[in-house]
């Protein structure tokens, strides 16, 4: 009897077993499944999002991208047309890269890039055929040393001339175009009879390319890097504007500081400076494509751009001093609150007058306008008057207890005492010819009576 439950357990635990590995095996393949589909959703999500906020904040991509379209599906005709692919052959491909390499953002990063394309081709076509026009007269060896010492020595020449700093600035990219295409023509023109034909299809190519380009960024909805500049400087005094104003806010009103470094990207105060501090490299490359932009303004003035630069140089330095403002507002010591008020009333008056005065700044410079220094400076000055009056009449905040200058002058002393030591070392005097502390301190106290003097009668002057 046992023996046949036993046994009967035991086929029925088999049985179990039988059936249960594809059951676990049908319920693994549901769950990843799942999982795959749950995740795909999610990537779909954010991919959809990442499309929608870039097009959100600037409506100019989506532009630009659907002009790079219609400009390949154009010189893509090249290929496509039977009696243009006859003209053109192989060296329709030209225009294809022209287009991917040249169409940038910006008409004057593409007017910079489609005139040193086209320069560079055109140099590189004109020598390449003038060395293979002298090197044909010779033999074969003769010719093949000959093309091999060109290359060599105009290659070492122009990537030479890639390190002059107003090359390396304006005409990078034709030097690089004028290598290629230089090498290619002159390397192939040794296996090549007729290189005439090749430098005039890679030319036209290339200038149908161009044209294209130039066409589309300067004729159809333009983008202008001056005026990318223009707003970008307006912006960053925008910014430390209200850098400015919620930093001195922060610091009064608060009744406490928080640390949160996670929401430092969110915290207004920093998104208004980062904004100046990263802007160096970005105010000199609009500022050199503005240069080769045309006067497509109303009145047709040349806007100087370089002192645009100029002015985001004075911003950084200006960020800097937020920064370190920014910086007291997350240290762990901080002043108390009944100091803070003494002196609440002119801090924030000052910011106040620096914030408007940096507003007043971004208005004029959006409508090109002149700003009247009297203005702005009036108010401020008298804002920090009143600030220093502030700071004046709480001398203990920072000069400190009678003890606190007991021991100032001791170390003040001390300071005196190691200069002198190490002046007469210097000049070879003996340690015994050094004073001793009562004098040096007596000596001390009254040079420093006699300069509190003599500022006193300056400042009654």
């Amino acid at each position: 009897m046992a023996t046949k439950v036993h046994v009967g357990m035991e086929t029925e635990m088999n049985g179990n077993g039988r059936n249960g590995v594809p059951e676990m095996v049908k319920n693994n393949w549901k769950k990843r499944l799942l999982d795959f589909s749950g995740k795909m959703k999610r990537f779909t999500g954010c991919l959809w999002r990442t499309i929608w906020k870039a097009g959100r904040e600037d409506p100019r991509r989506i532009i630009h991208a659907f002009k790079v379209g219609l400009c390949l599906t154009l010189v893509s005709l090249l290929y496509l047309i039977e009696p243009l692919f006859k003209s053109f052959g192989t060296s329709a491909i030209w225009a294809v890269m022209t287009v991917v390499v040249v169409l940038e953002f910006t008409a004057g990063a593409t007017l910079c890039k489609g005139l040193n394309r086209g320069l560079g081709t055109v140099l590189a076509g004109s020598l390449a055929f003038l060395i293979n026009y002298i090197a044909t007269r010779s033999e074969s060896v003769v010719r093949a040393v000959f093309i091999g010492a060109a290359v060599f020595l105009i290659g070492t020449a122009a990537t030479y001339m890639r390190f002059f700093p107003y090359i390396k600035k304006n005409y990078d990219y034709g030097v690089v175009i004028f290598l290629l295409t230089f090498n290619l023509i002159t390397v192939s023109s040794y296996r090549v009879e007729n290189v005439l034909k090749i430098v005039h299809d890679r030319f036209y190519a290339i200038s149908i390319g161009c044209a294209i380009c130039l066409f589309m960024s300067l004729l159809v909805f333009p983008i202008w890097s001056g005026e990318d500049l223009h707003n970008s400087t307006v912006g960053k005094l925008e910014g430390l504007a209200k850098s400015i104003e919620a930093c001195v806010n922060e610091y009064f009103n608060d009744p406490e500081i928080k640390e949160n470094q996670d929401k430092s990207s969110e915290d207004p105060i920093y998104k208004g400076y980062k904004a100046v501090l990263d802007s160096k490299s970005i105010d000199e490359t609009l500022a050199l494509y503005a240069s080769w932009e045309p006067r497509h303004s109303r009145h047709c003035y040349r806007f100087p751009w370089q002192q645009y630069v100029k002015v985001g140089a004075v911003l950084r330095q200006f960020g800097y001093t937020v920064v370190a403002l920014h910086g007291c507002l997350q240290t762990e010591i901080q002043t108390p609150r009944s100091v803070r008020a003494r002196f609440k009333d002119p801090c924030i008056r000052l910011a106040g007058e620096v914030t408007k005065a940096l507003m007043e700044l971004a208005n004029n410079i959006r409508r090109r306008r002149h700003c009247s220094p009297e203005i702005l400076s009036d108010h401020l000055h008298e804002a920090l008057q009143d600030l220093d009056t502030a700071i004046k009449s709480q001398p203990r905040l920072f000069l400190g207890s009678k003890k606190n200058q007991t021991t100032s002058n001791m170390l003040a002393l001390a300071a005196a005492h190691a200069a002198r030591y190490k002046q007469e070392k210097d000049h070879g005097v003996s340690l015994a010819s050094v004073k001793t502390d009562s004098s040096a301190f007596l000596e001390w106290k009254r040079k420093r009576v006699g300069r509190e003097e003599a500022k006193e009668n300056e400042r009654k002057a």
